[in-house]
């Protein structure tokens, strides 16, 4: 068979059984599913209950345990006494322990797949000719998939169509670069995968345009699947809060072996028994260090983490939830997050009103589903304008560095180009004004009057958009870049939500700054930081992007405190503001929802991709994802994330505590010269008992409802005078006993 590169849209239509129009049938989909499987990489093979249980044995105290249990069973039997209780108790408990903590490492396991499935991409496909989204694993050979900016590619496939397709494989060849990819047909059968043009790679992202892609692989059959059977053997990576405990647990279990080596010299000198004193000194070591805490930690994050997906917030990985209890800076987009995100048109600046609608119309995708686009269509339904079906030319989609986007088609016996974004990149290039009849030159009085009608609706909170046109008779070879007509202003109404007020509020007292980044008008952006409490006397700076430009790092750290709204912002500056705030010493929350968003959430210390308008890159990007794209849902989770901490650090301290009092009680009662208080299984039982169901129910307690009033936690786990608190409680349960 010939490489699908090599063929036209039509061959691999043909070769995969498929329709280039319409996509799959229903039922061939399941076909194919029993065929091939789903569309998903081979996960390494979890570990089965024995290997489990075994793996519960493999730690060097238990070993050591172990062999006492054995020592103690030759001894009772050399001495004839029948008595092996000390050797079978040891054993039982052993084996109970081992037991439990294969229950915890299961239960770990299910809640860490719960949300896998939670977090998984969806991929818009065409089936029986109707789009639907469906979860990327669900895709076949021979899917017809719509790709748009912000999307990352689910499966290997052919372009059917493609219209200004852009698209990042540097996770796949490592070429930094973009590539221009089209459905042109090549020649040559062995082109590297970076030069086939016609060709989507699973796993490469949409950075501009769009396309329609028939599906030629799935799962382990795609090129990164490939890859991925050389990779099989990847280690589990522990969270960062998992290696300091181990460390902390390492650090314990030397000075508890010291200890016991003391003991049991000092019981030998005391002319103790000596397999009595071994045995209770290799039981206290084992009773003193904590090996249930890293696992019990793993539990409570996981739980904590399936709370946190109840209320719209799925953590993507378990060290974020560390980092989202101690954010003390939360940067948020304005539209759809403070906002609504529910657009209508309330305002235009215009002579001709047919024209700017008309063109406006024009200038949107047929199945667009963003709030702006929405609100133009259903004016343009509200004024009864009727236009044939939009044939675009060429399409340039809408950028957040340029700030438009613009469209050519054939209109009339001409080509007709619209564009449409920020006034200031609109009006840039605009040679001519609309008036009621004709148009004519634009001069600097006109420009004037435009800048200050956009100011003043801005004022009023409006999001405000401009129109222009051009037309040729001769076909472009390229969308044109000058000599535009300018149409108008549509002003569009976005109200804050009602539950952003209480947020702000509750963000404040938490001692947690709240910050605007918008790529709107300053005005729009001041008036609705205003309604929101975000804008307040201690910091009422507002910086745009062209201030930003004209500062150093310097300067601009300087001033990052007093600003809370950054407006008319590209990607490029939230990177910097965000870098800002961390050299001043301050944990970031960061929210996007595009494709050029992702340096900056993966820039910050939470990165809050949206699960609704978000694009599949800023998610990958992300540390989280709010599946309500609402700034309410970000605060919700610090919160939830700041009970999840404090609910560790109480498992930590009760532990640990518990643990240093045994080893008191023991040294305590045979330095005075008595035999240890407590025997091999007194020990053992009191440590399966203290390090197992208590802590985990510590780990699932009800979070204070102060915490939001307290600082951001910026110490770790043992900040805040944990160790002198675990100390003190040791010495007093020792003493106690």
């Amino acid at each position: 068979m010939h490489p699908f590169h090599t063929m036209s849209a039509e061959e691999t239509a043909k070769n995969l059984n498929t329709d280039i129009k319409s996509g799959l049938k229903n039922s061939d989909v399941q076909k194919r599913l029993r065929e091939y499987g789903k569309n998903m990489l081979i996960e390494k093979k979890q570990k089965n209950i024995f290997r489990l249980f075994f793996e519960q044995l493999n730690d060097f105290m238990v070993i050591v345990l172990l062999i006492a249990a054995g020592i103690s069973f030759f001894i009772s039997l050399k001495e004839g006494d029948g008595s092996f209780s000390d050797s079978v108790i040891i054993l039982a408990i052993v084996f109970f322990n081992s037991i439990v903590g294969v229950i915890q490492e299961k239960k770990a396991q299910k809640s860490l797949d719960a949300l896998k499935k939670l977090s998984s991409p969806l991929a818009m496909v065409i089936r029986n000719g109707k789009k639907r989204k469906v979860n990327a694993q669900e895709l076949v050979k021979g899917d017809l998939v719509s790709l748009s900016s912000g999307d990352i590619v689910p499966a290997d496939c052919r372009i059917v169509s493609a219209q200004g397709l852009l698209v990042d494989e540097s996770s796949l060849t490592g070429e930094a670069t973009v590539i221009e990819k089209s459905s042109a047909v090549l020649s040559e059968p062995l082109l590297p995968l970076g030069d086939r043009n016609n060709m989507l790679y699973s796993s490469s992202s949409i950075t501009r345009g769009k396309c329609t892609a028939l599906v030629t692989a799935t799962g382990m059959d795609t090129e990164v699947g490939h890859i991925a059977l050389m990779l099989m053997e990847e280690k589990d990576e522990k969270t960062p809060l998992q290696k300091k405990l181990a460390q902390t647990g390492k650090a314990l279990g030397i000075s508890a072996l010291l200890i016991c080596t003391l003991i049991f010299i000092v019981g030998l000198m005391k002319r103790l028994p000596p397999l009595e004193m071994f045995i209770t000194s290799v039981s206290l070591a084992v009773a003193a260090i904590p090996e249930g805490l890293v696992a019990i930690v793993t539990i409570t994050l996981s739980i904590g983490v399936t709370r946190l997906s109840k209320h719209n917030a799925i953590v993507r990985h378990l060290p974020s939830v560390e980092t989202l209890g101690s954010a003390s800076v939360i940067c948020s987009d304005k539209t759809g997050t403070i906002t609504k995100n529910q657009m209508s048109v309330v305002y235009s600046y215009t002579e001709n009103e047919d024209i700017l609608y008309d063109y406006a119309y024009l200038c949107t995708e047929n199945d667009t589903k963003n709030p702006t686009e929405l609100a133009i269509v259903n004016k343009a339904k509200e004024r009864n304008i009727k236009i044939a079906d939009k044939n675009f030319i060429f399409v340039s989609p809408f950028d957040s560095d340029k700030k438009y986007m613009s469209i050519t088609l054939k209109d009339k016996g001409g080509f007709l180009t619209v564009t449409k974004g920020s006034l200031d990149a609109v009006l840039k290039k605009c040679t001519g004004f609309q008036g009621k009849n004709s148009h004519s030159p634009i001069n600097d009085s006109l420009k004037s009057k435009i800048r200050s009608a956009e100011t003043t609706a801005a004022a009023k909170g409006l999001r405000i958009i401009a129109v222009a046109y051009r037309y040729d008779t001769i076909r472009p070879l390229e969308i044109p870049d000058d000599k535009f007509i300018f149409c108008g202003l549509i002003g569009f109404s976005d109200p804050p939500r009602e539950e952003v007020l209480e947020a702000v509020k509750t963000c404040k007292k938490a001692g947690i700054t709240p910050v605007m980044i918008t790529g709107d008008h300053a005005m729009t952006a001041k008036s609705i930081a205003k309604q929101c409490g975000i804008i307040t006397e201690e910091n009422p700076l507002i910086i745009t992007g062209r201030e930003l430009d004209n500062m150093d790092d310097n300067e601009l750290l300087k001033k990052v405190k007093k600003c809370s709204v950054f407006a008319r912002v590209t990607p490029a500056h939230k990177v910097r503001i965000v870098k800002a705030w961390q050299r001043c010493g301050e944990i970031v929350a960061m929210t996007g929802d595009g494709v050029n968003d992702a340096p900056s959430l993966k820039a910050a210390d939470i990165g809050c991709s949206m699960g609704k308008m978000g694009t599949e890159v800023a998610k990958d990007a992300s540390d989280m994802i709010l599946t309500d794209d609402n700034f309410a849902t970000i605060v919700l989770a610090v919160s939830l994330g700041r009970g999840i901490f404090s609910n560790i650090k109480k498992s930590v301290q009760f532990l640990l505590s518990s643990n240093i009092g045994e080893i008191l009680t023991v040294f305590a009662g045979i330095i005075f010269g008595f035999s240890s208080p407590l025997n091999a299984t007194q020990l053992l039982w009191v440590n399966l008992v203290t390090d197992s169901m208590p802590a985990i129910a510590l780990g699932v307690d009800k979070s204070k409802d102060d915490l939001m009033n307290e600082p951001p936690n910026r110490g770790g786990i043992f900040s805040g005078g944990l160790w002198g608190a675990i100390i003190f409680e040791g010495l007093l349960i020792g003493a106690i006993t």
